[in-house]
């Protein structure tokens, strides 16, 4: 492996990982319910003469001033540091942005934005959201929000997004630049709920095979999976592949929701149990929307939690094939109490077990750092690039309905591996797709090009646009003559110039069509996908799926 695949996988280690802990660990007893459930833990902690003895001496001795409030908020990762990974301490401010997320909105305007040139370009208007209501546009700027300009100073992403923000029913001064004719144009917008989807993409991949990608299971989750399937059936779906890859969790209810729709009869989908939790099991009831034809679920290394439970639900009942990599491992069930200060507590109270009995929960025995760094170790041992090499944790076997033999202890382990495809995922080419330079070039393509870019669906697009060279030729023009060279030396590689224009075809169907308009065209180059279609219209699948003889 070459030293650009190590520091790749180094630096998505902290993201996958921080992921992970801030989706995936709501998972727990009707969480919908129970994180907003009140319980007066900071009573408890009160109980704790000797930690108050402690900060009252330190204020009344120390050195220096002291902030009692950062001297308890360590106090309290201190105390739950000797615990599981995924019982933390959460401030205040960092709870509301959580909560939105797996809640299904919160309170904006209504736009997707880009920061191009140190502009604030819009990208997107929410359908009847506050922007679209006063007229704002795709291609306008933002200028000015309130009293904070917001054009050429350098603003980043987090802030822009801080200042659009606020309560709901709030007025918001903003001044726009119109792309429609460069004039300036100051407009109050009230702010009111935006719905976050968590269903990023909903396509037929050919005439008979339906494709739902599902970024983590939010509030609304069940919802937008039930449109998606009734739209897919009514366009011919008689088999499905869900996509659960990089989904780092979330509300119990959603995922057990969608397995009832794709498991028959009264099948047991998951159970939860602890020394101070009883047993609690969830099965499946009623007819479901999907419960017949051939199945295909997508899992990687960032798969955890609620799509670990749904994924081994689909593998222990062998109701579809398992395909990708060996999930997160995450099978421990967190309860969030919420504290007088507005911070809260997130503790495992339970772990959950597949079907079959097993937990998939790996070992945190070697401490935080080493759980946290299982993702490297994964990718560096080559387990993530081309070989299966996932280790057998837990080596008593559990038995899916037809016999199949199954592991616990480390995630789920496909049925199917698929490899990274490391000819298309160079550090190299990476940098280029993600550089600002390929922002903005494409970018431009789109705003300059808009009117004759006026494709009424996205199969008409997908068919007959063939401007990815003149985005090419723009992105070399704004790069400097060193960087210009280097880039004509990866893109003289076939794989890699078909690669990138395959990405340039992407993100501009996404201006014009949203994330389903990006996925109908990156999804042609995507080998799990692929291996799935190929799985799914073959005997193949009966075969991953058939009793094994003899039991």
């Amino acid at each position: 492996m070459n030293e650009h695949s190590r520091e790749r996988g180094k630096a998505w280690t902290p993201l996958l990982f921080s992921l992970v802990l801030i989706i995936g660990m709501v998972l727990g007893f009707n969480l919908k319910d129970t994180l907003r459930n009140k319980r007066d833990i900071g009573t408890v902690m009160q109980r704790n003469d000797r930690l108050e003895e402690i900060i009252d001496l330190i204020n009344q001795k120390y050195v220096d001033t002291v902030n009692s409030d950062v001297l308890y908020q360590d106090a309290i990762t201190g105390i739950l540091k000797s615990l599981d990974p995924h019982t933390l301490y959460f401030p205040a401010e960092e709870v509301a942005g959580i909560n939105d997320q797996l809640d299904g909105g919160f309170s904006g305007i209504g736009v997707e934005f880009s920061i191009v040139r140190d502009t604030i370009e819009v990208t997107d208007v929410v359908d009847n959201g506050p922007a679209s209501r006063v007229g704002v546009q795709i291609g306008d700027q933002l200028i000015k929000v309130g009293d904070s300009v917001v054009a050429g100073t350098g603003i980043t992403s987090e802030r822009i997004t801080q200042l659009l923000k606020g309560k709901q029913k709030s007025s918001v001064n903003i001044t726009f630049k119109l792309a429609e004719n460069g004039a300036f144009k100051q407009m109050p917008v009230v702010r009111d709920i935006i719905p976050t989807y968590s269903v990023d993409a909903s396509i037929m991949l050919d005439s008979v095979t339906g494709f739902i990608k599902i970024n983590r299971f939010s509030a609304t989750t069940y919802s937008e999976f039930i449109s998606a399937i009734n739209k897919l059936k009514e366009q011919g779906a008689k088999q499905l592949v869900l996509d659960l890859r990089d989904n780092p969790g979330g509300y119990l209810d959603a995922a057990t929701s969608i397995a009832d729709d794709l498991l028959d009869g009264n099948k047991l989908i998951v159970y939860t149990q602890g020394v101070h939790s009883a047993k609690t099991e969830y099965k499946a009831s009623g007819n479901g929307l999907f419960e017949n034809g051939r199945l295909a679920v997508l899992m990687d290394e960032g798969s955890a939690s609620a799509s670990e439970i749904l994924a081994g639900a689909v593998q222990d009942w062998d109701r579809g094939v398992i395909l990708g990599r060996r999930s997160f491992g995450k099978g421990l069930v967190q309860q969030q109490y919420d504290m007088p200060d507005g911070s809260a507590i997130r503790l495992t109270i339970a772990k959950y077990y597949t079907p079959s009995g097993r937990s998939i929960q790996r070992s945190f025995a070697a401490g935080r750092d080493a759980y946290e760094e299982d993702y490297e170790k994964r990718f560096e041992s080559g387990e993530l690039t081309g070989k299966d090499t996932s280790e057998l944790v837990d080596t008593i076997p559990y038995y899916t309905a037809n016999h199949r033999v199954v592991y616990g202890g480390a995630g789920i382990k496909p049925d199917v591996y698929v490899p990274y495809d490391t000819a298309r995922m160079s550090s190299a080419v990476l940098n280029i797709i993600f550089s600002d330079e390929m922002k903005t070039a494409i970018w431009d393509y789109f705003i300059h090009n808009r009117a004759r870019l006026n494709y009424k669906t996205v199969t008409d697009f997908v068919k007959t646009f063939t401007g990815e060279n003149e985005v090419v030729s723009n992105y070399m023009a704004l790069l400097t003559p060193s960087n210009r060279k280097a880039a004509w030396r990866e893109l003289s590689k076939p794989i890699d110039r078909g690669y990138f224009k395959v990405q340039i075809k992407a993100q501009l169907a996404r201006f014009l069509f949203h994330d389903n308009g990006y996925y109908a065209v990156s999804i042609k180059e995507d080998e799990c996908v692929n291996r799935a279609l190929a799985i799914l219209k073959s005997d193949q699948y009966s075969t991953i799926l058939s009793p094994v003889s003899g039991k």
